[in-house]
């Protein structure tokens, strides 16, 4: 599944011939440059490494600086595997946006969701309160209420939903549409919405 890395720009909206109103998401497309290749005689496996955004010398360690030396490129500061490719690369290429994509694929985009940091079950689970304060209740509005049975088993089972921390997992959306790629400015739009912030990091896989 071939893909590049890119960088959530923000959101706007595309209107068609037709006066239709399409909401978008604005994604950075590379340029990304092939770092290492990994193939089945060394590796055990096929597959393209690619890096995204340059960073500076003086923020990459000899180890680092070594494996960017061998293929041939400046440091960068993301580094993703593809596992497969239409044509043959070799390290030291670079990869553009409309060279994988086009107009109405549809990709999968992988990003970081945004974190929310300790919420309670009301935010996390949805859940709708022990009852309303006009009860008998005072400040239980937004309580998980009870959480366990009787003296069976005398715990909280696991898997209970119940507070904890929201949001910076690894999300997949699927089945986006590619409204419009505009490959001056590296620019891959699609349709709806992607996890993340904005600028954070995304994968791009067909």
């Amino acid at each position: 599944m071939p893909g590049l890395i890119g960088k959530k720009v923000g959101m706007t909206s595309v209107f068609s011939a037709d006066g239709k109103n399409t909401p978008c998401t604005v994604i950075e497309v590379g340029p990304c440059v092939v770092t290492q290749v990994k193939t089945v005689e060394k590796d055990g496996y096929q597959a393209y490494q690619l890096g995204f955004e340059e960073k500076k010398e003086k923020h990459t360690n000899k180890a680092e600086a070594g494996h960017f030396k061998k293929a041939g490129v400046s440091a960068r500061r993301n580094l993703v595997e593809f596992k497969s490719f239409d044509k043959e690369l070799k390290a030291g290429d670079t990869v553009t946006a409309d060279a994988v994509f086009e107009e109405n694929d549809f990709v999968d985009v992988v990003g970081i969701s945004k974190g929310k940091g300790f919420q309670g079950v009301v935010k996390r689970h949805g859940f709708g309160g022990v009852g309303q304060q006009t009860h008998g209740q005072h400040n239980r509005g937004r309580a998980p209420g009870s959480m366990g049975a009787s003296s069976y088993p005398s715990k909280v089972v696991k898997g209970m939903r119940m507070a904890g921390r929201t949001g910076g997992d690894r999300v997949t959306i699927q089945n986006l549409q590619v409204v419009k790629i505009i490959p001056e400015h590296n620019i891959v739009m699609v349709k709806g919405s992607i996890p993340g912030a904005k600028g954070s990091i995304v994968l791009i896989e067909k």
